[in-house]
C-alpha cells in the first residue's frame, strides 16, 4: 500500500495566508489573517509535510504577481512538492506557475467552464501535473452537486460524474472539497469521498472538515482517500503534521517518516 499523504493547505489573499469557514469571502470581511505563506510553508516542511497546497483566492493581477513570488520563495527554501491553484484559466497560466517552482497545478472553475483545459494541460505537462479540485455540497440525502465561484454557484453537475469526467480528460489527481465541512472541524464527508475514491483510478485528496486526528484517519480508512488536506488545525497550532502521522501510523496506515 502506498503511503498516505498529509498535506497542509494555505489560502493566500494578497500575499497573506487567510482562513474562513464554509468558503467565507474576502470582500465580505469573512477571512482571518493567519500569517506569511512562506514562513508557514517552511514550518510545515520542517514538520514533515508530504506536500503543500497554495490556493490564490485574490483573483487579481496583483494577487497573481504575489502568488508567483510566494511560490518562487517557497521553492527556494522547501523540498516538498508544491501545488498551486486559483485563477489558472489557461495553459499559459499553468506554465507560469510550474516555471515559478510548482510541481502541480490545481484547476476548478476554469475546468468547469472549459473541460478541455484538463486535456490540454495533461497533454503539455503530463497528467501528474494536473489536479482537478471539486467543491461538492450535499443537496439531498444521496446527492452531491458541484459548486463553482467559491462554493456559491450550483453548476447542476453531479460530483461523482464530474470526477469521472475529469479523470477521463486527463486529471492525475482529484481534490474533493466538502463545502459542508469546510472550516467546521466536524469531520470529512466520508460517503462522497469513498464513492469518488472507488470510482476513479487516480489519487483522491480529502478536504474540508478536519478537526481531530481521528477525522483524518477516518477519511483515509473509511473514505478510502489517498491523502488528507487540512488548514485550520495546522495554522492555529492544534496539531502538527508529525502528530497526524503518528496517529495514522498507530491506526495501521502507512505514512512517510
Amino acid at each position: 500500500m502506498l503511503a498516505k499523504r498529509v498535506i497542509p493547505c494555505l489560502d493566500v489573499h494578497d500575499g497573506k495566508v487567510t482562513r474562513g469557514i464554509q468558503f467565507g469571502r474576502a470582500e465580505a470581511g469573512e477571512l482571518k489573517d493567519v500569517g506569511d505563506p512562506v514562513e508557514l510553508a517552511i514550518r510545515y516542511n520542517g514538520q514533515g509535510a508530504d506536500e503543500m497546497v497554495f490556493f490564490d483566492i485574490t483573483a487579481t493581477a496583483h494577487g497573481r504577481t504575489s502568488m508567483i513570488e510566494v511560490i518562487e520563495r517557497t521553492a527556494d527554501r522547501c523540498f516538498m512538492p508544491l501545488t498551486v491553484g486559483g485563477g489558472i484559466r489557461a495553459v499559459a497560466d499553468m506554465s507560469q506557475m510550474l516555471r515559478a517552482g510548482a510541481d502541480k497545478v490545481s484547476i476548478n472553475s476554469s475546468a468547469l467552464a472549459n473541460p478541455q483545459l484538463i486535456r490540454e494541460g495533461a497533454k503539455k505537462f503530463g497528467s501528474q501535473c494536473i489536479v482537478v479540485s471539486i467543491d461538492a455540497k450535499r443537496i439531498a440525502p444521496d446527492t452531491w452537486r458541484v459548486f463553482s465561484h467559491g462554493g456559491r454557484k450550483d453548476t447542476g453537475l453531479d460530483a461523482l460524474e464530474w470526477a469521472k469526467q475529469a479523470v477521463a480528460l486527463g486529471a492525475g489527481e482529484i481534490v474533493l472539497n466538502s463545502i459542508d465541512g469546510d472550516g467546521t472541524k466536524k469531520g470529512f464527508d466520508l460517503v462522497i469521498t469513498r464513492r469518488v475514491s472507488e470510482s476513479v483510478g487516480v489519487p483522491v485528496v480529502a478536504s474540508g472538515g478536519a478537526g481531530s486526528l481521528e477525522h483524518m484517519a477516518e477519511v483515509l480508512i473509511e473514505g478510502h482517500a489517498d491523502a488528507v488536506l487540512a488548514a485550520s488545525i495546522f495554522h492555529y497550532g492544534e496539531f502538527t503534521v508529525g502528530d497526524v502521522k503518528k496517529h495514522l501510523a498507530a491506526r495501521g496506515l502507512p505514512v512517510r517518516p
